[in-house]
């Protein structure tokens, strides 16, 4: 999810409300007995890319939006555990205090035992993007799909929210989504779900009972698969 969805109305930060809305999903998806791996962005504190634009060199900047990723993962497991879900952050930047060390094998036995695992700190190396993380991570505990959670309902041909006559896709291949540039997730992202054949759903995260049909194998968002 990015981070930019816990900002609200706000814009930045942490909004209170969304993120206890975020926590109820997730608790909902929880009570499923789902494994759940989750990968949170930093756009509601820094985004690494735009602070290279104002005088922060680019892996300085990489680096300080990966631990805002920390901060807002800790935020997360915190609502998520006063909501009585079993969670752990595992970070791939080394912070103790915080967070255990992303350790590939430990993450999935951790799903197995039905805690939520929450990534943080990306993928541990400037120029990668929270997208990538997320891809990463799924292809390494080995995930039937990666889930990724906007504010829009799905992939449209253009943005929604500037043309009422945007066209929404309920599928497209890996393929279409590269060759028609739509920008769903950055390029080595899909690119690596389409080496790996992890399918990719793209829905509304602050609709819960979009999970609730995507558990009932009912036609939600748009998903992506191999043509």
């Amino acid at each position: 999810m990015s981070g930019e969805i816990l900002a609200g109305e706000k814009g930045f930060g942490i909004d209170s409300d969304i993120l206890s809305q975020l926590t109820g999903t997730i608790q909902y998806l929880y009570n499923q007995n789902l494994e759940i791996g989750i990968v949170i962005g930093a756009g509601n504190i820094f985004r690494g890319l735009s602070g290279a634009t104002q005088g922060i060199d680019r892996v300085s900047a990489d680096y300080m939006g990966m631990i805002a990723t920390i901060i807002n993962s800790v935020a997360l497991q915190s609502a998520l555990e006063n909501s009585g879900c079993d969670t752990r952050v595992m970070s791939a930047i080394s912070i103790s205090q915080l967070a255990e060390p992303y350790i590939r094998r430990r993450a999935k036995r951790h799903l197995e035992k039905g805690r939520i695992v929450i990534f943080a700190g990306g993928t541990g190396n400037p120029y990668f993007t929270t997208d990538t993380a997320a891809a990463l991570r799924a292809i390494e505990i080995e995930a039937d799909i990666v889930i990724k959670g906007t504010k829009v309902d799905g992939v449209y041909d253009s943005d929604p929210a500037k043309n009422p006559h945007a066209v929404k896709f309920d599928s497209l291949t890996y393929r279409e989504v590269l060759e028609k540039d739509l920008r769903v997730m950055d390029l080595t992202a899909v690119t690596l779900c389409k080496e790996n054949n992890l399918p990719i759903l793209v829905l509304n995260i602050l609709h819960r009972d979009n999970f609730r049909l995507m558990i009932e194998k009912k036609t939600v968002g748009t998903k992506i698969i191999k043509g």
